[in-house]
């Protein structure tokens, strides 16, 4: 995988970074990653989008919380804060065309040190995900997991510019949906969607992410 050119404000390689060192000492880092270094993320993107290779700007910050150990006594713990902006072309299930999806990502993990400890961890709080760290973490890795999970479970514009000819009844026309068309908008309550040509742009303005975990 590809490094964007430049180190990130305050790593120098963040495919390899000490996970609990940067959680102890407080540490911050910031930085861009593109499209094209996230292989899988890059299998979302259709072949016909305008760009399929979109940046997300990324920050971490590591922290440490008093918590109770095993012995009675409260000692500190590592923690790992991560939050990632941008948006990606995807295809609309709906109208079979690219549009431009938003992400916004804000996530705080608890960092153990084994598989078996975070089996272990009680899942009593929502707010809090558990990872297991090492000494050779690949942040990016975790960014594109990230991204990948805050995926739409069905990924469409707010509004279609036009109806995919598959949901075409009859003879092919602007105005001729098919019932496959009109019992999906009954199902979310709406009108018939018409063709908009403003609907990239409104995706733009309006489109957020569907995060499925936020």
């Amino acid at each position: 995988m590809t490094q964007h050119p430049g180190s990130p404000a305050g790593l120098s390689d963040p495919h390899d970074l000490d996970l609990f060192e940067f959680a102890r000492s407080g540490r911050q880092a910031a930085g861009v990653v593109r499209v094209s270094q996230l292989p899988r993320m890059l299998n979302e993107v259709p072949a016909e989008a305008p760009d399929r290779d979109t940046a997300f700007t990324w920050q971490a910050e590591g922290t440490t919380q008093p918590e109770l150990q095993d012995d009675g006594t409260e000692g500190p713990q590592p923690y790992l804060r991560l939050a990632i902006h941008g948006a990606t072309w995807l295809e609309c299930q709906r109208c079979m065309t690219p549009y431009l999806q938003a992400f916004d990502v804000d996530a705080t993990y608890r960092i153990v040190n084994t598989e078996a400890e975070a089996e272990e961890f009680p899942l009593d709080e929502d707010e809090v995900e558990v990872i297991v760290g090492s000494r050779q973490f690949d942040l990016i890795d975790l960014i594109e997991d990230e991204l990948l999970l805050s995926l739409p479970v069905v990924p469409k514009h707010e509004v279609c510019p036009e109806v995919h000819e598959s949901l075409v009844s009859g003879v092919a026309g602007a105005e001729g949906e098919g019932d496959e068309a009109e019992s999906d908008e009954a199902e979310e309550g709406g009108e018939p969607e018409r063709p908009n040509p403003f609907a990239a742009l409104e995706s733009l303005k309006r489109g957020e992410p569907d995060d499925k975990k936020h």
